[in-house]
């Protein structure tokens, strides 16, 4: 699992990120949610180690990536915002550094790709460059490479923008199996509807500080209005932080 304590963090001398804690269990999908400038993709850089903490701890399945960079490196899978792919490697390569890079055993991982591949309707293309894919394939690309591998937290970064109706369903789903396997699952997304579906719990951050924190039911206690949406919730924590600063 994936447990944050007394984060503090960011870019310069100045922390965007103050004192952030939180856990994501295994078999659990988490929303991570918040206004632009919160302290989201600065919170997933942290874990992902682009970033390091000025403070606090970032552990994953009791590893970090200090004391254990390659225990901590190989649990964790990521699907950036924006697709990243070489240029001049083909999808069955990118599928097969994926491979070496997490030393996976090549006969059963490529058995999850193919599967994955069909899911996308990518199982023709392996040996298309990343030029020929539009923007939602090579999504399903980024999707595909980290969901093959047998990482114990997914780190999702805005996975629907790009992405088709069906698309999206078929990720849901296999976000649905992942989670059965035990897997933790960190999502950052602005599509709340379907997070309120689909997330067990929430992680709101307003100002590089964890504002709310639990499940729908308990942010709607905290709101005081309960019945209401995520979506309403978020607006009307969102616009208090927005009126306090």
């Amino acid at each position: 699992m994936l447990t944050i304590d007394q984060l503090v963090g960011g870019y310069s001398q100045v922390p965007v990120l103050k004192n952030i804690s939180f856990q994501v269990q295994p078999g659990e999908l988490v929303g991570l949610i918040g206004l632009n400038g919160a302290g989201k993709s600065t919170t997933i850089n942290h874990i992902i180690g682009l970033l390091q903490p000025f403070s606090g701890s970032i552990q994953v399945n009791g590893a970090t990536l200090a004391n254990d960079p390659l225990t901590y490196k190989k649990a964790i899978a990521y699907v950036p915002e924006t697709p990243v792919l070489y240029e001049e490697l083909t999808l069955r390569e990118h599928l097969q550094l994926t491979i070496n890079a997490y030393q996976l055993d090549p006969s059963s991982a490529w058995q999850r790709a193919k599967e994955l591949l069909k899911t996308f309707r990518l199982e023709n293309k392996l040996d298309w460059f990343p030029v020929d894919f539009s923007k939602g394939m090579k999504q399903k690309v980024m999707i595909c490479m980290a969901f093959m591998t047998e990482a114990k937290l997914l780190v999702i970064d805005e996975p629907f923008y790009g992405l088709d109706p069906l698309a999206v369903h078929d990720l849901l789903t296999i976000i649905d199996q992942k989670k059965a396997q035990g897997v933790a699952i960190l999502m950052s997304t602005h599509v709340l509807d379907t997070a309120q579906r689909y997330c067990d719990r929430f992680v709101l951050l307003a100002d590089g500080q964890v504002q709310a924190l639990g499940s729908l039911q308990d942010l709607q206690a905290l709101s005081g209005h309960q019945g209401e949406s995520l979506d309403e919730i978020y607006l009307q924590l969102a616009q208090g932080d927005h009126h306090a600063n």
